[in-house]
């Protein structure tokens, strides 16, 4: 039994060291690599509309049989060739309509705003008889049955922590989106963040409002946390759906820091701070807090939650902003109720939905990663994993000893 208590306690320290000399190991690389210049990245695009086909016919073939499943794949490809025909027949009459737009305006220059759209009964004569608005020919009723023109929504993810990490690449994303987004399309973001940094929450959120400003649909998704700074972000879309469980809201401002001036005076350390600017530190960790200091930091948070509850109020006016804002998170049915969101669903069962008659674009903007950076992120990844179990095993271990 000794020799099993003397093993542990050498094994936690072989742990220990490993575990320290991992932390090390990766903080100098990771630190190298943040000082070498940033390598430009790209913007990565999945059309979502394939990926659940492919889920879909990979199933189809596994439950039908061979002979019905050749025939519905022969069906299917059939479809597609007569869609496709279709779109390009009615890019070659838009092209058609441009061109004699053009020479119209040509010959006729100040008649241009007459000749532009179509009287309303000629175009429903149009519609009824099957006639082509180009050339007025009449075309058979298969062939005026064009296909409407799909939408299309351009699906953005962001994992926030504290820092906002995600920003940096956020931004990029919702540059290219707005080169060619139109006023039609939808732009949607799968949102997971329990908040962090105002400064940085702030910033991320004006990212979204770029997307409003544009004039392009905002739908934002939460299926599992949008709170505090997070929420601050939600709160720009035009439309904000969560899972039945997600937690949203925590419209509120914290700060906390340990103070350990009575420790250093223990043992006779002084602790000197300079300062110019009557409130240039507030409060400090070492020093001693003074009533004056701790009243002016606390008036500061009053002041970032009255700018907090006033940007949330101006895109969600419907908000009784006095009974949200008081820090408090809700879950999704709750939050429903309070109008923080408006519709309980997840983003699957949303982007799934949409995809039948609309084409879904994943954009997401990668970063070119040199080995040290690479060897930063494993050696962290690492060391997170390995903290994760043995914290794990340890509550495990208590729990059966208990």
């Amino acid at each position: 039994m000794e020799f099993l208590s003397e093993y542990g306690l050498f094994l936690a320290k072989v742990v220990t060291i490993v575990v320290a000399l991992l932390v090390v190991i990766g903080f100098i690389v990771a630190n190298r690599a943040h000082m070498k210049d940033r390598q430009p990245g790209h913007v990565a695009v999945t059309r979502l509309n394939d990926r659940y086909e492919d889920m879909k016919e990979t199933l189809l073939e596994a439950v039908m049989s061979e002979a019905d499943y050749a025939e519905r794949k022969k069906q299917h490809e059939k479809d597609k060739k007569a869609e496709a025909k279709a779109q390009a027949k009615k890019r070659k009459a838009e092209l058609k309509a441009e061109a004699k737009a053009r020479k119209e305006h040509d010959k006729h220059p100040d008649t241009e705003a007459s000749r532009e759209a179509p009287l309303p009964e000629q175009a429903e004569a149009d519609a009824e008889t099957g006639a082509d608005p180009v050339e007025g020919e009449v075309v058979a009723a298969g062939e005026a049955d064009e296909p409407v023109e799909r939408k299309r929504l351009f699906v953005v993810h962001f994992d926030g922590d504290i820092k906002a990490s995600a920003l940096s690449n956020l931004r990029e994303e919702i540059t290219a989106i707005l080169q060619v987004a139109g006023k039609e399309d939808e732009v949607v973001v799968c949102l997971e963040s329990p908040g962090g940094m105002v400064a940085n929450y702030g910033l991320a959120a004006s990212q979204l409002a770029r997307v409003r400003s544009a004039g392009v649909k905002l739908t934002i998704v939460v299926d599992k946390v949008a709170a505090s700074g997070g929420y601050m972000m939600a709160c720009v879309a035009d439309r904000i759906l969560a899972a039945p469980f997600a937690m949203l809201g925590s419209i509120g401002v914290v700060a906390q820091l340990p103070n350990f001036h009575r420790l250093l005076q223990r043992n006779d350390v002084d602790f000197e701070l300079f300062t110019a600017g009557e409130y240039k530190r507030t409060v400090t960790m070492f020093g001693e807090n003074t009533p004056e200091g701790k009243e002016k930091f606390q008036n500061d948070l009053e002041e970032i939650h009255t700018l907090f509850q006033h940007f949330v109020h101006e895109y969600r006016p419907q908000l009784d902003i006095a009974k949200v804002a008081t820090g408090e998170v809700w879950f999704g049915q709750r939050a429903l109720d309070l109008a923080l969101v408006d519709e309980l669903k997840t983003s699957d069962e949303y982007l799934t939905s949409r995809a039948a008659n609309a084409d879904l674009y994943q954009v997401e903007y990668k970063e070119r990663q040199n080995i040290a950076k690479k060897m930063g992120i494993a050696a962290q990844l690492g060391v997170e994993s390995a903290a994760t179990r043995l914290f794990s095993r340890l509550a495990a271990w208590r729990h059966h000893a208990q």
